[in-house]
């Protein structure tokens, strides 16, 4: 059984070496490889990544993107160069132990599940990662149709079926756990210990979670449209009872004045709506656009993968482009 670790990188220099060596000493080299994928990384990962893969050539395939694409994207690049049986998803930071991952993998080959999400009673984030995290599962659990019971973790195993299955999705806004929940409910989930982090702080700032929860609003599920509907039906019958319960005042109480601050507050009210509304609908023409302009998830500037020569540019660089070609 053939092993595949995928290990975005996102100012990781100081983490990324003990990592790989920990998992190496851990796991041997005959049937692992550790995908390393450089997402524009501002620090010195990239001098750290050739390093690692001179030392393990055969071991370590380092993919280094043109510029930051994000998290997912980041994954997704590193699922494509992928070859494993399954294939572990963890973060740069030491904060995923480095000792779960054989319990990780030997959860989802026993009970032949597609993934294993992993949960830990104590998360060693930021509270404000933290609290990012519980309303994105608060989301899921509405959006997703997600099992209640089930945490979407970063550090998770998935089989060669369902990665198989994920990159089929060409667009430019890929969600990892959106892509995965679409294709199977065949599901477990392990225990495990959260580290705190080595060095440095979370990449996740307000921005990146604010990116991440439209990608799991607009492109997993019509669910905003709907909801908007409902909005719309139930302020128009407000506004209906009210017109009549005005009406009916008027006309019992004729000298009643007309009061304006209930007319503002109708208009600042209804406007409200009416722009959520447009700014929901923009944002799905938005992405339908860049999809359909063949935006890439990412660009790969090189490849070092044990072969003779580096690859610059590989084909699969662009899956829209790909996928436009095909």
């Amino acid at each position: 059984m053939h092993i595949s670790i995928v290990i975005p990188i996102y100012n990781g220099a100081a983490s990324i070496g003990p990592l790989v060596m920990r998992l190496v000493d851990i796991l041997g080299t005959d049937a692992l490889q550790i995908v390393l994928v450089n997402d524009g990384s501002p620090d010195n990962s990239d001098a750290i990544c050739r390093s690692l893969h001179h030392r393990f050539p055969e071991t370590i395939t380092y993919v280094k993107l043109a510029k930051n694409f994000g998290e997912q994207n980041a994954v997704m690049a590193g699922l494509q160069h992928a070859r494993g049986d399954y294939m572990v998803i963890m973060d740069d930071d030491f904060q995923n132990a480095p000792e779960e991952v054989i319990r990780l993998i030997e959860q989802a080959y026993v009970y032949g599940y597609d993934i294993v999400y992993t949960y830990s009673p104590r998360k060693r984030h930021h509270w404000l990662r933290n609290l990012g995290s519980r309303l994105s599962d608060r989301v899921a659990n509405f959006m997703l149709d997600k099992p209640r019971d089930l945490y979407l973790s970063s550090f998770k195993c998935l089989s060669r079926f369902t990665v198989d299955e994920i990159l089929k999705y060409p667009g430019p806004f890929p969600y990892i756990d959106g892509l995965a929940l679409r294709c199977t409910r065949n599901i477990g989930k392990l225990e495990v210990r959260h580290e705190p982090r080595r060095d440095g702080r979370s990449n996740y700032t307000f921005r990146k979670l604010l990116r991440l929860w439209f990608n799991l609003f607009v492109n997993f599920s019509v669910m905003p449209l709907r909801v908007s509907t409902l909005m719309a039906l139930a302020f128009g019958a407000v506004g209906f009872l009210m017109g009549v319960w005005v009406f009916v005042e008027k006309m019992v109480r004729p000298d009643l004045p007309v009061g304006w601050p209930s007319v503002i507050v109708a208009i600042v009210l209804f406007s409200g709506v009416q722009l959520v509304m447009l700014g929901l609908l923009g944002e799905y023409l938005g992405r339908l656009f860049l999809s359909s302009n063949q935006t890439p998830q990412y660009v790969v500037r090189e490849v070092l993968d044990g072969e003779s020569e580096p690859r610059l540019n590989p084909p699969h660089a662009n899956p829209a482009a790909m996928a436009g070609r095909s």
